[in-house]
């Protein structure tokens, strides 16, 4: 038990990471029910009626908590629509993603709803710690999507030295001993999303799920052609063909600070749209978000056969 687990009131202490096009409530409720806890990205339902439906589907079959992913940037229009509804229905946690988790902190306070940030480094978790934050979650260098550049073995025991709040290590665990070095290194939870994509109730075309079994480490790479931001993807010959280095409007964007919100919102949305593409149907054009802890997936299985063994191999000596 971590102060995490306590803090929650669940068994194991890992979050299903929320992930853009794939969490689905299918896979919330599998992870709610084996015994640890679970998020979604707001962003996954196109509309507030979609989002409701969601939410109210897993409170229909589970009251476990799980939470909710805002991106809290301003190039996300929707966010202020998304973070009343997350109010209005209670989630239990909001995790905060790619801007300043003020007002959402500043509206969670006592709602009960606890506020998760995500971190890449200790700046920016010593002052999310004091505008309120309950914990941080520490996206390091071996995260899927948007990674940071700090391996977990640095930044988790420089983060628990550092803050008061609990620390969920996110990114490079896909095994039990993983797990078990994680705990040893000082991290209160971790973030797990890589592994569960390739999951029976994982959305993600066949496609997407063959190449998490076929590809491995070596094959993951950081690109800034999808959203602006460094998002490690897998190197299919199309991730190839695009290259890794910054186009004209991501140059623009970074010495012009009138249109780099602008140029973010149109490189953002060209992005997702490649992305749904990618996961949803097959295209040569194949840009697959992953993390290196792809070298550990072997098969398609259940959400709850995932977890068992994760657990199973953690509690072994």
């Amino acid at each position: 038990m971590t102060s995490f687990t306590k803090m929650l009131g669940i068994e194991y202490p890992i979050i299903m990471a929320p992930m853009f096009l794939v969490s689905n409530t299918a896979m919330v409720i599998a992870a709610l029910e084996s015994g640890i806890t679970a998020a979604f990205p707001a962003l996954n339902y196109r509309t507030d009626p979609e989002l409701r439906a969601a939410i109210l589907e897993i409170r229909s079959k589970t009251n476990k908590p799980f939470g909710i992913n805002l991106i809290v940037n301003k190039s996300n229009y929707k966010y202020p629509g998304q973070l009343k509804t997350c109010i209005e229905l209670k989630v239990d946690f909001i995790i905060t993603s790619l801007g300043s988790p003020q007002e959402v902190i500043e509206k969670c306070k006592g709602t009960g709803i606890k506020v998760f940030c995500d971190v890449v480094d200790l700046n920016y978790a010593l002052k999310v710690q004091q505008l309120g934050a309950d914990a941080v979650i520490a996206v390091n260098s071996k995260a899927g999507g948007h990674a940071g550049n700090i391996p977990p073995e640095e930044l988790v025991p420089l983060l628990k030295k550092n803050l008061t709040i609990p620390v969920i290590s996110a990114g490079g665990i896909a095994t039990g001993q993983q797990l078990k070095q994680g705990l040893a290194l000082g991290a209160d939870a971790f973030s797990i999303g890589t592994l569960f994509i390739a999951s029976e109730e994982s959305p993600v075309s066949k496609e997407y799920k063959d190449a998490l079994i076929h590809y491995g480490a070596k094959d993951i790479v950081r690109t800034t052609k999808l959203s602006g931001s460094a998002l490690t993807v897998i190197n299919t010959p199309y991730v190839q063909s695009l290259g890794t280095k910054a186009s004209f409007l991501e140059k623009l964007m970074h010495s012009n600070k009138w249109l780099k919100k602008y140029i973010k919102l149109i490189l953002a949305l060209k992005g997702l749209r490649m992305l749904e593409k990618s996961a949803l149907g097959a295209s040569y054009k194949t840009v697959w978000c992953a993390g290196p802890s792809i070298e550990y997936i072997h098969a398609i299985r259940p959400v709850k056969e995932i977890i068992g063994t994760l657990i199973q191999e953690a509690m072994v000596n």
